[in-house]
Order: C-alpha cells, then structure tokens, then sequence
C-alpha cells in the first residue's frame, strides 16, 4: 500500500498506541515497524568544534520517521560534500509513537464495509516522533567560518519537516 500524505499524521494525538521497552508482549501495539531511520549521529563526534546550531520546531506536530530520514540524508549530504568530516550531526528526537491506518474499502458495496470502521485503530503503518513547539531536532556542531553551510543544511533539512522550523545558533 502507498504512503498517505504527511498531514494525515501531522496532527498532534494522545498516545493510544505504543511499544513498551521493558515489556514488549504487554504493549499496545503488535507487529509495529522498524522505524525508517537508524542513523542518529553522523560526521566526527570526537572533533572540538566552536559553533553550535539547532533546528527548533515552531509548532507541536508529529514527525514520521521517514520524514526524520529525508531530513537527516538531506542535510548529511550536503554537509559531506561542502565540508567534508569537519562537522557533527545528531538527531535529537526518535520516533516512539506508532501510526495505524484501515485500508479503505473501493469496489461496489463499499459503503456498507467503510460504515463501522469510523473509529477503529487498524493496523500499524509506521512510526512518528512527537515534538513541543520549541523542541530541538536536530544539533549540528561545526568551525564558525562554515556557519554558513550549516544553516543552508539546516535549512535544507526543514524544508523536509511538517512544520515550520527555525534555526538557533549559539
């Protein structure tokens, strides 16, 4: 089945569904998928740098987890390729919340199938983070004469997201 549109999921919820960690038999949720991303820090993690930016969210949304990865493969790219190894980069947030979906009946008869799914949970589609307005998504750390680089990347990584970002150096 295709992926549904971002603003499906954008909309902050109550957490109905959930994995639990100390007793995964116990959650919710049953058959929930890997997330979409696995890489949370990239560049060199060891390197003493001058100059930190993060990319701070204006509104309270939910991130899915393939959003997180575009904007994570977006940003390490053009970082890698305008300075390469001279930089560090860590997701902040992880995507705990688990998205249901029903599949929508088509074809004749629908109707009468589609009428008492109204408020059913369906079943595990993916993974989404929940964020506050204000939260950190994203840290970059990097020398202050490629600052300039930095907030294109971030920049780039923002148009990714749900939701209008905003780029805090320090």
């Amino acid at each position: 089945m295709a992926l549904r549109p971002g603003r499906t999921t954008r909309k902050k919820v109550n957490p109905w569904t959930r994995v639990s960690r100390r007793k995964p038999r116990k959650s919710y949720a049953v058959g929930v998928p890997y997330p979409k991303i696995h890489i949370f820090d990239m560049g060199d993690p060891d390197k003493e740098f001058d100059t930190n930016l993060w990319l701070v969210t204006e509104h309270g949304v939910q991130i899915r987890s393939n959003a997180l990865e575009a904007a994570r493969v977006v940003s390490n790219k053009f970082l890698e390729r305008n300075i390469p190894g001279n930089y560090f980069l860590k997701i902040l947030v992880y995507p705990h919340q688990v998205l249901r979906e029903h599949s929508l009946a088509t074809g004749a008869g629908a109707d009468r199938f589609s009428s008492g799914m109204r408020k059913a949970f369906g079943k595990p589609s993916g993974l989404a983070a929940q964020v506050r307005k204000g939260q950190n998504i994203m840290h970059l750390k990097l020398d202050k004469k490629n600052l300039a680089i930095g907030r294109k990347a971030l920049k780039r990584a923002s148009m990714k997201l749900p939701t209008p970002c905003r780029i805090k150096v320090k």
